[in-house]
């Protein structure tokens, strides 16, 4: 969880030096070293949301996958009741 954080942190710190590139301004002005947490903040936060976002979507295919193995299970022992009763119904 952390690790995303940290990316989009950091690139929130790239996107503020890109934006001062185009600008063609000084990447360290006294004035203005409190756009940095900031902008980090920002990308922090993105970040901590799309983890969350990830959690849900994982915690879904979970489900969707045990909903799929207990209904194959189901079809399984039916299809297979099924082919018992056949077999014996020949032997009689």
């Amino acid at each position: 969880m952390v690790h995303k954080i940290l990316f989009f942190a950091g690139f929130g710190i790239a996107t503020r030096f890109v934006q001062l590139g185009i600008e063609m301004r000084p990447f360290f002005q006294r004035g203005t070293l409190w756009v940095y947490p900031l902008f980090a903040s920002i990308g922090g936060s993105f970040g901590y949301w799309l983890k969350g976002v990830e959690d849900r979507q994982v915690k879904l295919l979970q489900q969707r996958k045990e909903m799929l193995i207990e209904k194959r299970r189901r079809r399984a022992e039916r299809e297979a009741q099924f082919t018992g009763a056949e077999d014996s119904s020949l032997i009689i």
